[in-house]
């Protein structure tokens, strides 16, 4: 799940990561993997420590001070990422203080809706989900009905299945996905080839692979009819 004002910030410089725990250092490391530079941030000095030498740059700071993230240059970021665990008052402080920094491209995690309006009110830009998102993923997953589930935001998913026995040896365009369904079949991979563009005449096999796009509620339907 995502909510945010979809801001179009060019980023620059370093990524700031506030919040070394699971989410936070995995992605402090993945930046880190994709050739950024990254400072991270956390209240607990051995989780400091433990990722000393794998980012550009990691601190030991209390983030819901102004003065502590001024001193760590904080003030002059582009993206800063709020990944706090469950200290839920801290989140909120600190997201709070890197709005007041004037922080253009602030990311925060939160746990529950509740949580996310506070801090969608105190200045973060994008909020995101991760539980509620992986535990809708790994629902999806668990059904066997498909093999990938990506949302795309609230209410906008992907998804990759085989394709369902009422659409094999059908051409695409033949099929009235759009009208029945509300979706879209994005791409193809068939059994001995590479994904490739799904066209009005591409016909199904049996045992090929299919990407679906559409609003959540048409891609359930969707899925339970395959």
């Amino acid at each position: 799940m995502f909510r945010g004002l979809h801001r179009d910030v060019e980023h620059t410089g370093e990524f700031i990561v506030i919040g070394l725990g699971r989410f936070g250092s995995a992605l402090a490391t993945t930046l880190i993997d994709m050739g950024h530079e990254v400072l991270g941030i956390d209240a607990d000095g051995e989780r400091v420590q433990e990722l000393s030498g794998v980012l550009t740059h990691v601190a030991q700071a209390d983030t819901t001070s102004p003065k502590a993230l001024k001193q760590l240059g904080v003030a002059d970021a582009v993206t800063v990422a709020v990944c706090i665990g469950a200290d839920v008052e801290a989140s909120v402080l600190t997201t709070a203080a890197l709005s007041d920094l004037e922080i253009p491209n602030i990311w925060a995690k939160a746990f529950t809706e509740p949580h996310g309006r506070i801090l969608s009110r105190v200045g973060a830009h994008h909020v995101v989900f991760p539980e509620a998102e992986m535990g809708t993923r790994v629902a999806h997953l668990l059904t066997g009905e498909v093999i990938e589930y990506l949302a795309l935001d609230g209410d906008f998913v992907l998804i990759e299945t085989v394709t369902p026995p009422w659409l094999v040896g059908q051409q695409l365009g033949e099929t009235n996905l759009r009208r029945d369904f509300k979706v879209t079949v994005v791409c193809v991979k068939p059994e001995s080839g590479a994904f490739t563009y799904a066209e009005r005449d591409t016909v199904l096999g049996a045992n090929d692979l299919v990407v679906v796009a559409g609003h959540r509620a048409d891609i359930d339907r969707f899925a339970s009819a395959v």
